[in-house]
C-alpha cells in the first residue's frame, strides 16, 4: 500500500522525506517551480514502493501508510492521488489549492 502524506503537512513542506525516498515519488521538490505554490508535498500512489523510508524522515509525522491514515485525514489518500492524475486547474476546482502544473 502506499504511504500518504496528511495535514500536518501543510505549512511546513519539510523535504527530509523527499531525500529519503529511493524512488524520487514525493513531489513538489525545492528545485521544482511548485514548490512555492503549493501548500503541501504529494506522494505518488503508483510510483511509491512501499518503502516507509519517509515516515520516519517527517518530522511533524504527516507521512502514514495509506491503511494507517488517521480517520480525519482520509481525504488526503485521495487528495495525493489526484495531485498527479489531475490537470492543475482541475485539482484546484476539486481541493482550493494549486495543482501540479504539466
Amino acid at each position: 500500500m502506499p504511504y500518504v502524506i496528511a495535514e500536518p503537512c501543510i505549512g511546513t513542506k519539510d523535504t527530509a522525506c523527499v531525500d529519503v525516498c529511493p524512488v524520487d515519488c514525493i513531489h513538489p521538490t525545492k528545485e521544482e517551480n511548485q514548490f512555492e505554490e503549493v501548500d503541501q508535498l504529494y506522494i505518488d500512489p503508483e510510483t511509491c514502493i512501499d518503502c516507509a523510508a519517509c515516515e520516519p524522515a517527517c518530522p511533524v509525522e504527516a507521512i502514514f501508510a495509506e491503511d494507517e491514515v488517521p480517520e480525519q485525514w482520509t481525504n488526503y489518500i485521495e487528495k495525493n492521488g489526484d495531485w498527479y492524475a489531475l490537470s492543475a486547474e482541475e485539482f484546484q476546482a476539486k481541493w482550493g489549492v494549486p495543482g501540479k502544473s504539466s
